[in-house]
């Protein structure tokens, strides 16, 4: 009997990422966000996790053997994010039938594990690079770890086991998501072109100049069903990225080649997008009309506070993957080739020209 999964946040990079590859390996797929998407394989449900009565109601007849969480809201500050967020994992492990069986709960955070919230982002006393898993908690406030404390009490009182991923920038495909480097950039590329403006690097030396990795979405799917799949890594936290390094000099200029403009090399000042595309809503409008593109709203496509932030920071940003790879992960995605099928695929849906 082919095994369900209930895959939460399922219209956004990861969550949609992760409900093609449970499709693909054969598992009935229930897909749960706010505003459900047509995906095919999966059984859409509607649900704010906010609302502890309506998730409980949406939730009352599954019983899935694996859960993955791969949303979050963001907020206006650290303390409303995690009461939020919090609430959201409460409501939905609370919501869900107590299990029959073995049932295995992935919860999906990131780097900010280890960097701070964005209030305090890349600030203070920073743990060494490579992050490992070994390395605690920062002292500061943090909605990922409201959102692991749920798992870990839950998981106490239902008796599942769980898992922690913790990605880098994820390279993927979903429109109105707040975190999307990928389509920003891609975003930000067509309009140089289109206006003649040099692709300019928005952030800072030591990103320009320091090793970085990041994480392809179908990487991280792959890691999510292994770690629900293997008895090893249940209860256990792990980091997720594609398995190479670069540095932002060396991706900017091959990114600025698929696309054909003229990449300036970063000249000391940083450059935020948030500035530089500030008044770029318009002349996205003019090109998406032109050439009969699916959304008009650059807004729902870049959201370059977000690119900012990851190319801003003063520090490399590498992650190390050896407690995967001891306990048999084996995937590897090459981040240039991850940021070429996402262009490919941005083209194909006629969200780019």
């Amino acid at each position: 009997m082919a095994k369900t999964a209930l895959v939460v946040g399922a219209s956004g990079i990861i969550g949609s990422a992760t409900a093609k590859l449970l499709v693909e390996q054969g598992w009935r797929v229930h897909g749960l966000a706010r505003r459900p998407q047509a995906q095919a394989g999966v059984q859409p449900l509607a649900a704010d996790l906010q609302d502890e009565a309506a998730t409980a109601a949406a939730l009352r007849d599954l019983n899935p053997d694996a859960v993955f969480i791969t949303t979050w809201l963001r907020q206006d500050s650290e303390a409303e994010n995690i009461r939020v967020n919090g609430a959201m994992v409460r409501n939905l492990l609370d919501g869900l039938p107590k299990p029959t069986g073995p049932r295995h709960v992935a919860l999906v955070t990131g780097l900010k594990h280890y960097l701070g919230p964005f209030e305090a982002y890349g600030k203070g006393t920073l743990p060494q690079t490579p992050f490992r898993e070994e390395q605690g908690r920062l002292d500061v406030e943090n909605f990922y770890y409201a959102q692991e404390d749920e798992v870990f009490a839950a998981a106490a009182r239902d008796g599942f086991s769980w898992s922690v991923h913790r990605p880098h920038t994820v390279i993927g495909l979903a429109v109105g998501n707040a975190m999307n480097m990928g389509t920003t950039l891609a975003v930000y590329a067509s309009l140089c072109r289109e206006s003649g403006r040099p692709f300019t690097f928005p952030g800072s030396a030591a990103q320009w100049s320091g090793l970085t990795d990041m994480t392809d979405a179908g990487q991280l799917a792959r890691h999510l069903l292994w770690a629900a799949e293997t008895e090893a890594a249940h209860d256990e936290a792990f980091n997720v990225v594609n398995g190479d390094f670069f540095r932002w000099q060396w991706m900017w200029g091959r990114i600025a080649k698929w696309f054909g403009v003229k990449a300036v090399p970063f000249d000391g000042t940083v450059r935020p997008l948030e500035q530089q595309m500030a008044d770029d809503a318009a002349l996205w409008r003019t090109i998406a009309e032109r050439e009969g593109l699916a959304e008009l709203d650059l807004s729902r496509l870049a959201s370059p506070w977000h690119t900012d932030a990851d190319l801003g920071r003063p520090i490399e940003v590498v992650t190390d993957m050896s407690k995967s790879r001891r306990l048999g992960f084996a995937g590897y995605q090459p981040t240039d080739d991850a940021f070429y099928a996402l262009f490919e695929q941005l083209r194909a849906e006629r969200l780019i020209p």
